[in-house]
């Protein structure tokens, strides 16, 4: 489905967060006042060195982790508030993950797999076979529905994850190194995967420590010691075509 007549509007705001693991001395910084602005349609990656903040900073936005204080709005829902059960709602239907590792179910057919979300909405068999087939449509692999995991090459398998990510129409793709495990030729087949889903105005969060991936991203969100460094725009080519220092 094109997206890009979609009214504009932020899909993450965050403001002032932070996140500190421990108490007194033992007390750990990870994230220290980050602000971060996501509009529908845009297409972001972060990045930072190991320490930097970026897998506390995913978890948060992910839903999987929740602030030590802050803000931070997703599709206009303040989730620094809510309450798990709350929480794995907002998980399941505005958020769209895609995990390094897959995180596909072994026995289970790619269809299966993809359906899955949709189980756990409530969503009838039959819309949820149609929406399913549809999602690895998308990703080119309708013809391997029934095959399961152990059946697919690595590559295979991510399209999988990234069908299954889709199939709840979410207001963002979140992908948390989604190439760490992939050769470069299945590198290239997800990230053309990403780039046409959002040239159909999906909005993409991708968290990357690899330089290549992130110069596919329309901005370059550099994390340092749990703060936001930079935040670049960049043209088709990977270049920094504005620079905001934070």
């Amino acid at each position: 489905m094109d997206l890009r007549g979609a009214p504009r509007r932020p899909v993450l705001d965050v403001r002032g967060l932070t996140k500190v693991y421990g108490e007194r001395d033992a007390a750990v910084h990870a994230l220290r006042g980050v602000n971060l602005s996501v509009e529908a349609g845009d297409y972001v990656a972060i990045m930072g060195s190991s320490g930097s903040g970026k897998s506390t900073l995913m978890n948060i936005l992910g839903c999987l982790d929740v602030p030590s204080g802050g803000r931070y709005l997703l599709d206009g829902v303040d989730v620094s508030s809510l309450a798990d059960r709350q929480l794995a709602l907002v998980r399941n239907r505005l958020i769209g993950f895609v995990f390094q590792a897959f995180n596909l179910i072994p026995r289970t057919s790619a269809l299966a797999n993809v359906e899955l979300p949709l189980a756990y909405a409530g969503v009838r068999a039959t819309q949820r076979r149609r929406r399913a087939m549809a999602a690895l449509d998308a990703v080119g692999l309708a013809e391997r529905a029934d095959h399961h995991p152990n059946q697919l090459s690595g590559g295979q398998q991510q399209r999988v994850a990234v069908a299954r990510a889709l199939v709840t129409e979410p207001a963002l793709l979140l992908a948390d190194e989604p190439t760490g495990n992939l050769d470069s030729h299945s590198t290239e087949d997800i990230l053309a995967i990403l780039d046409q889903l959002n040239a159909a105005g999906r909005t993409i969060v991708l968290i990357t420590h690899e330089t290549e991936v992130g110069a596919r991203a329309r901005r370059l969100v550099r994390l340092f010691d749990g703060q936001v460094r930079a935040d670049d725009r960049q043209d088709a080519l990977g270049r920094h075509a504005v620079g905001v220092p934070r």
